[in-house]
């Protein structure tokens, strides 16, 4: 299982810069690039929920699942 992280796509929808974010969300720029890169291992829901309403998103537009078929996790 796989989680894409589509920050950079909405950025581009807003026009705006890695550095404006951090700004606005107060967010240094190392954490948000990681963030942007996919390189990160968790989020805070509050990281997310800042980041959403500076983009005017929901988290569904930042990240997203994609079944990559290597999971043997069963149920």
């Amino acid at each position: 299982m796989s989680i894409i992280v589509n920050l950079d796509v909405m950025m581009a929808k807003r026009k705006m810069s890695l550095n404006e974010l951090s700004e606005r969300v107060d967010l240094t720029l190392s954490n948000l690039s990681i963030l942007k890169t996919g390189k990160a291992k968790a989020i805070r829901f509050s990281t997310l929920e800042a980041i959403c309403k500076v983009l005017a998103c929901q988290p569904g537009d930042i990240l997203e699942y994609v079944n990559d078929g290597k999971s043997t996790t069963t149920h």
